[in-house]
């Protein structure tokens, strides 16, 4: 997941920092604030909760 596609997906799924999406997911916000600045890959499973998280939320129930 590209940093551009990770932003994006914190923006969709309602979340302002990178506290917030770390605290959501369980990782640390320095790890978040890699993956933005591209110095690190968002793992793989990490990636795909975001996917799903923002394909859920494009659904209607």
């Amino acid at each position: 997941m590209p940093p551009d596609e990770l932003k994006a997906a914190m923006l969709k799924l309602g979340y302002k920092t990178q506290a917030e999406l770390a605290a959501a997911i369980g990782v640390s916000r320095s790890a978040v604030s890699l993956w933005l600045e591209g110095k690190v890959g968002v793992p793989r499973p990490i990636a795909m909760l975001l996917r799903m998280l923002v394909a859920a939320r494009r659904r209607a129930f």
